[in-house]
């Protein structure tokens, strides 16, 4: 039986899109098996919610959440995500700027093993005061966390279910869910994807989203490498400042043997300054890392776990190799990991 694949629309005044929007997915993935659209409500004013209700009760499979009021995508999505009952899950905007005839193609890529598929706009429909900051913006985390997207902003992206139950987003983090998942050990990929020209509505983002944005870079960035290890930066900076302080003072100190004097030297309190601070950033390490130990005795990073084999899988794994391929005398037997289970069949 072909597995559910859950559509996630997050809204904001987009209500002469919705309708045409959803004829257009129901002709995109329709053929290939069951689906549903989670359409989130993100406190629209425009009537997107009688529109919404009203392509709910012509299609079975539609469901709508609404929000108190606008709380931004990353809300949206994780309200969207909750909801969704998929083993395969795709996200795209409400502007139908995301094509959804692209959508088999990135549920194919998923299929080759991949866990979380980011769509790359190509000939991108918008100003240049909109894609040249956000080509800068792509390069700088692209360059700052390692992770090979060009387009880490797309709307458009597809996702197993795993990722979307262990990758937390608030705030404005959702720019940065393949970065996310990506620290979590998931496998993270692109594909090359049609972006189309708005039609009705306005952009709801403006240059500050790029400020924010940065910010934000910030939080991942620790996250991602100091979230199980926190003493390591706090603990780092702080030795660092230390060792510094450490140094000017005993210089200042040599230096007042021979008769200098240090009282009113603005060097003095730099040395003293670097000690204390250093010493405040050990603590905060410290203190991070008792905070952490106690998440760990409470909790399990499941995420961390990709799969378990037993001795029977394992031989059953090795008798197939040596069936298909038996290996040369002296050589090393690789047993290659077993592919997951297919997504859908591509158009």
């Amino acid at each position: 039986m072909t597995s559910l694949l859950s559509i996630v629309v997050p809204v904001y005044n987009e209500a002469g899109s919705l309708e045409p929007l959803y004829d257009e997915i129901a002709a995109a993935v329709g053929p290939y098996g069951p689906f549903e659209v989670v359409f989130v409500d993100d406190g629209s004013t425009d009537g997107s919610l009688a529109v919404m209700e009203r392509v709910a009760a012509a299609h079975e499979g539609v469901r709508i959440v609404r929000l108190r009021r606008n709380f931004g995508k990353a809300a949206a999505l994780t309200h969207g995500f909750a909801e969704t009952r998929g083993d395969l899950v795709v996200t795209m905007d409400g502007d139908r700027q995301d094509d959804p005839a692209e959508i088999p193609k990135m549920l194919a890529k998923l299929n080759e093993g991949y866990d979380l598929v980011s769509g790359w706009k190509q000939s991108r429909q918008d100003p240049v005061s909109k894609t040249l900051p956000s080509k800068f913006f792509n390069w700088t985390v692209r360059k700052s966390t390692g992770v090979s997207l060009h387009d880490f902003n797309c709307g458009l992206k597809a996702y197993r279910r795993a990722v979307i139950e262990h990758v937390k987003v608030y705030g404005e983090l959702h720019r940065y869910i393949p970065v996310l998942a990506s620290d979590l050990g998931f496998r993270v990929t692109e594909v090359k994807v049609a972006h189309r020209r708005r039609t009705t509505g306005h952009s709801k983002y403006g240059w500050r989203r790029y400020a924010r944005g940065y910010l934000d870079l910030l939080t991942v960035l620790f996250l991602g490498r100091y979230r199980q290890r926190p003493q390591h930066l706090f603990g780092g900076i702080g030795t660092m400042m230390v060792v510094v302080g450490v140094l000017i003072d005993l210089y200042l100190t040599i230096d007042k043997f021979f008769g200098h004097p240090i009282g009113q030297r603005p060097l003095l309190l730099l040395g003293t300054l670097l000690i204390i601070v250093g010493i405040q950033l050990l603590s905060l390490g410290l203190i991070g890392e008792l905070i952490t130990q106690a998440r760990a005795r409470e909790t399990r990073d499941d995420f961390e776990v990709d799969r378990v084999i037993d001795g029977a899988a394992a031989r059953a794994a090795l008798e197939a190799s040596s069936a298909i391929a038996p290996p040369a005398a002296g050589q090393a037997v690789v047993v290659e990991p077993a592919p997951p289970a297919p997504a859908r069949p591509a158009s």
